[in-house]
């Protein structure tokens, strides 16, 4: 099930950014991020979307949601200017970030390419 987290969540499951500016990603798999607001109309579209990947990449990846009206310092910190934004975490390298409501074939790939996980 993908989580709805809070800008503490973030902190203690992706990266603290408060106490580092370098990118450290402190999470046990790579994640995806979704930037999203409940009013925004592809935020919403993509939502079952991001449940069907979460089950089928169970234990593989996580996927966590940040609602950017809740988190507006969290938003202003990746610097979301449109919604919705997915920020793709790998372990042990940079962070990639991707906008809009990506259809599932382009999803998969962005998975196996940039957090190098395979089904």
């Amino acid at each position: 099930m993908v989580q709805t987290i809070t800008k503490q969540d973030f902190l203690d499951k992706v990266f603290n950014f408060e106490a580092s500016q370098e990118w450290d990603f402190t999470g046990d798999v790579p994640a995806i991020i979704d930037f999203y607001a409940d009013w925004c109309g592809p935020c919403k579209a993509l939502a079952p979307l991001l449940e069907d990947l979460q089950k089928e990449y169970n234990g593989k990846i996580n996927i966590y949601k940040v609602d950017t009206e809740a988190e507006q310092e969290l938003a202003g910190a990746f610097g979301i200017r449109s919604i919705p934004s997915l920020l793709f975490c790998p372990k042990g390298e940079k962070p990639q970030m991707a906008q809009g409501a990506l259809p599932k074939q382009q999803f998969e790939e962005l998975i196996k390419t940039i957090l190098k996980v395979e089904k």
